[in-house]
């Protein structure tokens, strides 16, 4: 009876001890690095993001925050790394716009629904551009002209077939009540090279953001038309939306989000969601994104989640109309 009864009180104790433990354990996240996924190449755009991230995160959450480039499979490889890790707070990534595009190619079957959004920290509308010396000095011109020509007479470009920016050229060409191939796409490497290539008279039209033409508008070589965004951009006061243009309802932005894999525990989302904000915030993260002319987007959780949801309708059906779908 004495024996049964210690054996019950250590037994006891040690329950006490455990459960202390497993919530102190809780309640001390993050105790170890954490590792940041960037699914594309070092030196663009979304890894200097997650770079500048995994800088203010480490500060504000007292462990290393380690980012490391998983490239290959136009996004798939990257995101699949993220999503398949353990949800336990220690991998985290930045998802991209491409998540919504790569299962309509048929590229995975891989959704944002495999992901715990925990902010979106960046946005880039799309944006109309022509070339400074183009006989198209507004949106209305331009799409009259497009309107009137036979298909193929005007060309644009910016991104490879298929991409986000061909995307948004078909988009709004369906919203004009147009077929998404009125103007042929040249694919490119990129915004860059699409830019280059339109200054040069090879293309008529580059629909990429126009943070990225930035330096061009700035040296009065490219002149921006619209912008995709719902309203206009601080940083373009004087280019007028869509919207206001034409009165086309198609918006379209590229951005980053902040993630880890589904099925993260609630305290830990809430600990990195509130560092993410703050870094957000941060005068650091504020500088470096408006001196690169980065778009600032803020957007957590349940608000996150749908603006990615209604882009992966929105773009599985101009894929499907513009024959892009699998």
């Amino acid at each position: 009876m004495y024996r049964r009864t210690l054996m019950s009180i250590a037994a006891a104790l040690m329950g006490t001890t455990l459960l202390g433990v497993g919530a102190a354990s809780a309640q001390s996240y993050p105790d170890r690095p954490i590792q940041m996924i960037v699914p594309w190449g070092a030196g663009g755009g979304t890894d200097a993001v997650g770079r500048i991230f995994a800088s203010l995160l480490q500060e504000e959450l007292g462990v290393p925050v380690n980012v490391v480039n998983r490239t290959g499979g136009s996004g798939v490889v990257g995101h699949s790394a993220i999503a398949n890790a353990e949800p336990d707070g220690y991998t985290i990534g930045v998802m991209t716009i491409e998540i919504d595009m790569m299962h309509w190619q048929g590229l995975t079957e891989l959704t944002y629904e495999d992901f715990d959004i925990l902010a979106m920290v960046n946005a880039d509308p799309g944006g109309v551009m022509v070339s400074a010396d183009s006989e198209y000095d507004s949106l209305e011109k331009l799409l009259e002209a497009v309107k009137s020509q036979p298909k193929g007479t005007f060309k644009a470009s910016g991104t490879g077939q298929g991409g986000i920016w061909h995307l948004g050229l078909a988009g709004w060409l369906l919203s004009e009540g147009l077929e998404p191939d009125q103007v042929t796409w040249v694919p490119s490497q990129g915004a860059a090279p699409g830019i280059t290539d339109m200054v040069a008279g090879g293309v008529d039209i580059v629909p990429s953001s126009l943070a990225e033409g930035r330096s061009m508008i700035d040296a009065e070589r490219v002149r921006p038309l619209a912008t995709m965004a719902a309203e206009r951009q601080d940083a373009f006061p004087d280019v007028p939306t869509l919207n206001e243009a034409t009165g086309s309802d198609w918006t379209l932005a590229v951005w980053r989000t902040i993630v880890g894999p589904d099925g993260m525990p609630d305290d830990v989302k809430a600990t990195l969601t509130a560092a993410i904000e703050k870094a957000y915030n941060s005068d650091q993260y504020q500088s470096f994104m408006n001196d690169r002319g980065f778009g600032m987007r803020w957007a957590s959780g349940d608000e996150a989640t749908k603006i990615v949801a209604d882009d992966d309708a929105s773009l599985g059906e101009v894929m499907k109309k513009a024959g892009l779908a699998q």
